[in-house]
């Protein structure tokens, strides 16, 4: 990657930190005493709407920043109201095109982030071209677009010739460099959570209980009510999958499995990195899974284990 892109104070700094390169920094609202430090730690800054462009584009000059503005194009592509940029009344991005165009001079780029999780190619084509039509005047007039994240072409299926010869008509049509912000894309497939059967109950249907908890480890799957994923999934024997914490709901899914599991074996959850990774908590005092990282060649690297002094600081 040539940079990072980020939503508050931290991760722009993480991003320089860790990764380099070109760091952007973009949050839905700058509190007065980070801006500073914002400001000392990226290359381009992006406001979410006019009221904090006008609020904080004199100290952006000054610093010498990229400037950029989110735009809300009033179209979107998400299968889930929580994280649809473009739901009823949305704070994400500005729609006013009279100040757009009051502003265009102090701005050097524009940044439409209106997916999430779009495998469809025809679709993010419809849309820029709605983009195109609804902001092109806008988009002749500065140096970037970011087209932000949630556009899943790190798909096995998605067709990334098409993708690609789309973007290089849409850059060499408007002379301007284009950013995409891959965030979920890059670590799809990449990640598993390991876990070991503890318990083994049923009532009417089998349950299988193991040593982890969706409500601490894989929060997405409760928040967006899908079931965990396991492969192959495929097998005469049904089981729920519940995890550890006192919470009722703490379900990871009902699975297939090609004979019965038992009490020490291991069950594999897998493309479970996205936000789950920063989303994890410390629910019921349940400890964090430990992080491991498994090269080439199958040897297996422990990069973190959590500890009760972990669950303490985390307390207090």
């Amino acid at each position: 990657m040539d940079g990072t892109t980020s939503s508050s104070l931290y991760e722009v700094m993480l991003g320089r930190k860790k990764f380099g390169g070109e760091t952007h920094a973009y949050n839905v609202a700058y509190k007065d005493c980070e801006i500073d430090v914002v400001l000392a730690h990226c290359d381009t800054i992006i406001f979410n709407n006019i009221s904090q462009l006008n609020k904080f584009k004199e100290k952006a000059q000054k610093s010498r920043k990229n400037i950029g503005l989110r735009i809300n194009p009033s179209i979107s592509y998400s299968n889930f109201i929580l994280a649809d940029p473009n739901r009823p009344f949305s704070r994400l991005g500005e729609k006013d095109k009279n100040k757009i165009a009051d502003e265009i001079k102090n701005i050097n780029g524009l940044m439409f982030h209106n997916n999430c999780e779009n495998k469809s190619f025809p679709c993010f084509d419809a849309m820029l071209n709605h983009i195109e039509q609804e902001f092109g005047n806008f988009i002749f007039q500065v140096e970037w677009i970011s087209l932000g994240g949630g556009i899943h072409f790190t798909d096995n299926t998605y067709p990334i010739k098409d993708f690609c010869r789309r973007l290089k008509e849409f850059s060499e049509k408007y002379s301007i460099q284009i950013y995409l912000e891959p965030g979920e894309a890059i670590v799809t497939n990449t990640t598993t959570l390991e876990t070991t059967v503890l318990d083994i109950a049923q009532n009417i249907k089998n349950l299988v209980i193991v040593d982890s908890s969706v409500e601490a480890h894989l929060p997405d799957c409760l928040l967006y009510k899908q079931s965990a994923i396991i492969s192959p999934n495929k097998g005469p024997y049904t089981a729920m999958v519940c995890g550890r914490s006192c919470l009722a709901g703490d379900i990871f899914g009902d699975f297939h499995f090609e004979t019965p599991p038992k009490i020490g074996e291991r069950i594999s959850f897998e493309d479970v990195a996205g936000y789950n990774i920063n989303r994890k908590n410390w629910f019921n005092g349940i400890n964090m899974p430990m992080i491991v990282a498994k090269d080439l060649d199958g040897t297996l690297k422990i990069i973190r284990e959590f500890s009760y002094d972990d669950y303490y600081k985390n307390l207090s």
